[in-house]
């Protein structure tokens, strides 16, 4: 007869979805909206997570009633709910869930000149400027940019094979040829880096899925690491492995907006503006919409359609009146 102690729910949530390989940063998110759904409804025991349509939609009121949160922020949550209830505890939700919908607002990206590109870029320096480098040159999203692997370069194609983007997918983009010497000279860094961990007993990295079962020695080979490692060595909270993670994306963040502030730009920007910036500037230069799809891993051209509304050439395309007096 089994002694062991039922597991608590998180732990059931966390369990199910290492074993479905769910992100790091899905699970996190997934038990936070999982928690702050305990807390709200007050639940002390499984029997309250009973008549779950209702409580998901009284929940999912209260955050866009109460906490005016945005449309993606409301979806997040009612994805992290329904996981729950379907996923880990094996509950269907047979009645409809007519929650208030969070207002949805009409958002045109932030994008930036080719000259004010230029003067952020300039006043960058290291690691986030090589990152913003990328997420201009390539059109890459900046999780992507820091989850970057060696081998995922290629020079030779001057293209980036970007891994499990957005959605899961895989997909090729270009390579800007002008920072091949300054990464070529980054990475040999990164290689000395990597060879005094494995020196000390480290030097092995994080790998996707059943990579590390499969291929019990990919993790220490100098293809698998990443482009833009941290400075430290961490412990991975789901195997306890001591690692050298990818740098922060927040690192990326701060130094943009430190840089923008230095010059004094007038617009809100983040390492996101960059690949909108892309975008938009191919499209300028008559690249077709289809490709841009493309290289930015878009599902529905209907999304990348979005750029076509911020050309330099006013509001859709129309000049304004007073020009003609």
């Amino acid at each position: 007869m089994s002694t062991g102690k039922k597991k608590k729910l998180l732990e059931e949530v966390r369990d199910f979805m290492r074993l479905k390989h769910y992100s790091i940063h899905t699970e996190r998110t997934y038990c936070d909206w999982i928690t702050r759904y305990v807390h709200y409804h007050k639940m002390l025991k499984r029997e309250d997570l009973q008549e779950g349509e209702k409580k998901i939609e009284i929940f999912l009121t209260h955050l866009a009633v109460e906490k005016n949160v945005a449309p993606s922020t409301q979806n997040q949550a009612m994805n992290a709910l329904v996981f729950l209830y379907k996923e880990v505890l094996k509950i269907p939700l047979q009645e409809e869930i007519n929650a208030i919908r969070a207002r949805k607002k009409t958002n045109i990206p932030v994008v930036l000149t080719r000259e004010e590109v230029r003067q952020v870029i300039d006043i960058m320096e290291g690691i986030p400027q090589l990152v913003v480098k990328l997420l201009y040159g390539s059109g890459l999203r900046i999780m992507e940019a820091v989850r970057l692997r060696v081998k995922d370069i290629d020079y030779k194609m001057k293209q980036l094979t970007v891994r499990s983007g957005k959605g899961a997918k895989d997909r090729v983009t270009t390579f800007p040829q002008t920072i091949i010497s300054l990464l070529e000279n980054h990475l040999a860094k990164v290689k000395i880096l990597h060879h005094q961990d494995l020196a000390k007993g480290y030097g092995e990295v994080y790998l996707p899925y059943a990579l590390e079962r499969k291929y019990p020695h990919a993790a220490k080979e100098w293809g698998w690491q990443y482009v833009f490692p941290s400075r430290q060595l961490s412990t991975d909270p789901r195997s306890a492995k001591i690692r050298r993670h990818h740098v922060d994306p927040s690192v990326v963040n701060k130094a943009v907006k430190a840089s923008a502030k230095k010059i004094e730009l007038k617009k809100q920007i983040s390492a996101h503006t960059f690949r909108h910036s892309f975008a938009t500037h191919l499209l300028e230069r008559g690249t077709d919409i289809r490709t841009i799809q493309a290289l930015l891993g878009h599902k529905d051209v209907s999304t990348t359609m979005v750029y076509t509304h911020i050309l330099q050439q006013g509001g859709h395309g129309v000049p304004s009146p007073l020009d003609d007096l």
